[in-house]
């Protein structure tokens, strides 16, 4: 059986980080994976998730499964981190626990698929590259819209709204609620509302991808896309990620949010998604939501939580504003400021695979061939050679 499989290539961003890992070099940069570090090139385990794992260690009190739903207190966090206070125990919106963004990904694109066998799903062109084997590897049908504008960096809004009032009615469409990955850029919440009129008018059901909630603007900004669109459509599907805000990268935490018409509705919603989860990873696991449960839930640690996150917000924007100088300081042939204008982790280079290959053997710059890059991996220590490096392959 196994004689017939054939060798796939490696995933691009892990792949570039088995290179990193096996390259020798004291100066290497590694811009590919998207963790956050800090100044010193780690990726530290918050104050706030340390100290909620003693509570749990001290007082949990069972190992039990959870249910494929996960746990009731997550979900309802959840919902509010989302949705807004107001809105946390709204009878239209069924929230379940999954394992991270990616499960939450995957159990979406099962649901739409068992309510409209054979759907469609338009994503941003371009689109987090793990979005194609999650939902086209369920059976989604993946089509694109114009989004990010390679020659003149930023969004091609104009072009972006065409293309969704294009769009078949009924259809799914992708949206990224904030810090879009890759391109790291970003609708304003004028541009949020001209993009959710067209998707009323077209009655679009919007899949909204939400998994760097806080490192754009905030955390009630950052949302402010998913609570714009739960007052103005009938429907729609939220799938939320705590790797980032968080830190829990390995402890895979995430939630699926299912907004509908009616209340009555909810159950039949419940009852396709637990069986899809059933068959899938039948539940997931605890600890890691628990860790959020609890620091959403006691007032003090969500307060030091907002200022872990503010903390983690600003050194992104520093390391943009801070690359973005020294290549203006070196007179890059090229105009950079546009790195200081988008947001989260990631902005394309807009560079060649030829040379994105000569930044990984000629100076230990690792990125992926789309030359996205990891603004976290730049510190105060690097950035002099980073820059050299880039003006030189220019």
């Amino acid at each position: 059986m196994f004689e017939a499989l054939q060798t796939l290539p490696a995933d691009a961003i892990l792949g570039v980080l088995a290179e990193y890992r096996q390259d020798k070099r004291d100066h290497k940069i590694d811009l590919g994976v998207g963790v956050f570090r800090d100044e010193n090139g780690d990726t530290p385990v918050l104050s706030t998730v340390k100290k909620a794992e003693r509570y749990l260690l001290e007082n949990q009190q069972s190992k039990a499964y959870l249910g494929s739903r996960g746990d009731p207190d997550f979900n309802v966090a959840m919902q509010a981190l989302l949705f807004g206070v107001e809105q946390g125990s709204n009878s239209r919106i069924y929230t379940l626990q999954t394992p991270g963004g990616c499960g939450s990904l995957r159990v979406g694109a099962e649901l739409i698929l068992r309510g409209r066998p054979g759907a469609s799903i338009w994503v941003s062109d371009p689109t987090w590259a793990n979005h194609v084997p999650l939902l086209s590897g369920a059976g989604l049908q993946l089509k694109t819209y114009p989004y990010y504008d390679a020659e003149n960096p930023g969004i091609r809004f104009e072009e972006m709204l065409n293309g969704l009032s294009k769009i078949p009615v009924n259809d799914i469409v992708l949206l990224h609620a904030c810090c879009h990955n890759p391109s790291g850029m970003d609708l304003t919440q004028e541009q949020w509302q001209a993009v959710c009129k067209i998707v009323v008018e077209r009655n679009l059901l919007p899949f909204i991808d939400i998994a760097y909630q806080g490192f754009a603007n905030g955390l009630v900004d950052d949302a402010y896309s998913i609570r714009l669109f739960a007052d103005l459509v009938p429907e729609m599907i939220v799938s939320a990620s705590c790797s980032k805000n968080f830190g829990l990268y390995r402890d895979r935490v995430g939630s699926l949010s299912v907004m509908v018409e009616d209340g009555a509705t909810i159950a039949r919603v419940e009852s396709q998604v637990v069986n899809v989860v059933r068959g899938m990873y039948s539940m997931p696991p605890a600890h890691g939501g628990s860790i959020v449960t609890h620091i959403l839930r006691d007032a003090a640690l969500r307060a030091e939580w907002d200022d872990e996150l503010t903390f983690m917000r600003e050194r992104l924007k520093e390391m943009r504003g801070l690359i973005a100088a020294e290549l203006a300081q070196r007179n890059a042939p090229r105009d950079f400021s546009f790195i200081e204008r988008a947001q989260g982790m990631f902005s394309f280079l807009g560079l060649t695979k030829e040379q994105v290959q000569r930044l990984k053997t000629e100076f230990a710059v690792y990125m992926v061939d789309s030359s996205r890059i990891n603004v976290a991996g730049i510190n105060h220590k690097n950035v002099g050679h980073l820059a050299d490096a880039i003006v030189a392959v220019l």
